[in-house]
């Protein structure tokens, strides 16, 4: 725990392989996590032995049962959020209309007046924007309804890690606290992109919270940086990769062939629409040294390879589960048990480290270190 301070309490649903955990450290103990995967619990164990957490469904979750806490953190499921998901929104009966279920135990912990006095939900960028803004709009006045000052940020993992990953947080804190030099009169960038306005816009509320972060400095790791150079990759006829290429990734692959050392880039499988033609996939690269996006394993196209190349060769494999982590800022010391499906999808559904710690050393923690404003005479 941070010098000085009490010590802080923190709740973790959907709470995965435990990301969010060890970001929201050393300034919050995790008291209490949940997840509903199996899988996921063996990644959570291996690291954090079990402690606080729970295998179950939230719909089985009592908040009457719950350890009080200043904090409770949602990563609520992105699967009918994001823009490519289905976008069924946050309907009862949908992954991400758990979002309900969360509200459900805030609402039995507020009964025996434990409600924690944050809340981050965590999503997709696509949450801001998902069914012309309706779900963030819905989001935003279940969390005002319930007694708490509302704004959001998005935040890109790239400013910490070598991965491109922005995401939304909507952050809340509960009414009457002291919130003076930790809000702004504005928007202001990065935090603030369009969407965020927007949505401040569409929710027409006067006491939106435009939420006040120093901006991240400091060197960020390159994806070379963080490449396994010894793990095992097949080499490929040039030839037949340029036919995987559209003529502007063609043109990427051959500035890197020209570069003369060994580049580590990344590459996605795409399927794009082709002149006087059927659509095709395609493989974009990039060699700009960041990693695209990480996602869950499902579908061939979901699963980013690595392209090394060098000295006119090419040589391709797909990501370690090893440098999954560290594009998601864990530590080689995180242990990632179980198949490589399974590696891979715990940390493709998880939040980056590093984000999670800025949120908590300069956001959160403040917050909860903020007394309530005192009452006029």
């Amino acid at each position: 725990m941070t010098a000085g301070t009490r010590s802080l309490k923190a709740l973790d649903f959907f709470a995965g392989s435990g990301l969010v955990r060890l970001g929201l450290e050393p300034d919050f103990e995790t008291v209490w996590a949940n997840d509903v995967s199996p899988k996921k619990a063996m990644v959570h164990h291996a690291n954090f032995n079990g402690d606080a957490f729970v295998l179950r469904d939230i719909q089985e979750i009592s908040g009457a049962l719950l350890p009080s806490a200043d904090l409770a953190w949602a990563s609520f499921p992105c699967q009918d959020l994001s823009l490519a998901g289905n976008l069924n929104g946050m309907k009862a009966g949908t992954r991400s209309g758990l979002f309900w279920e969360w509200m459900r135990v805030l609402d039995e912990m507020a009964q025996s007046r434990r409600a924690p006095r944050i809340l981050v939900a965590e999503n997709v960028v696509g949450f801001l924007v998902a069914n012309d803004g309706a779900d963030f709009r819905t989001a935003y006045r279940a969390l005002r309804d319930r007694g708490y000052l509302v704004g959001a940020i998005v935040l890109d993992a790239k400013s910490f890690v070598p991965q491109s990953r922005p995401r939304a947080f909507l952050i809340a804190a509960r009414e009457g606290i002291d919130l003076r030099g930790l809000v702004l009169g504005g928007p202001s960038a990065p935090f603030h992109p369009a969407s965020v306005v927007r949505g401040a816009v569409s929710v027409a509320d006067p006491d939106w919270l435009w939420w006040s972060l120093p901006i991240p400095s400091g060197r960020v790791a390159k994806f070379s940086d963080v490449c396994e150079r010894n793990a095992l990759a097949e080499e490929i006829s040039v030839r037949e990769f340029q036919k995987m290429l559209s003529p502007i990734n063609r043109d990427k692959l051959d500035a890197a062939m020209q570069f003369g050392r060994l580049l580590c880039g990344t590459g996605y499988k795409r399927t794009r629409p082709v002149e006087d033609g059927p659509r095709r996939t395609f493989l974009e690269l990039r060699f700009d040294g960041i990693a695209g996006c990480l996602r869950t394993p499902e579908g061939g196209s979901s699963r980013q390879i690595v392209v090394l190349v060098e000295k006119g060769r090419v040589r391709t494999r797909l990501l370690t589960v090893r440098e999954c982590a560290r594009l998601m800022g864990a530590p080689d010391s995180f242990r990632v048990p179980g198949t490589y499906n399974d590696g891979y999808r715990a940390m493709g559904d998880a939040v980056a480290v590093p984000v999670t710690r800025w949120l908590a050393q300069h956001l959160l923690l403040p917050i909860a270190q903020r007394r309530a404003k005192k009452r006029a005479a």
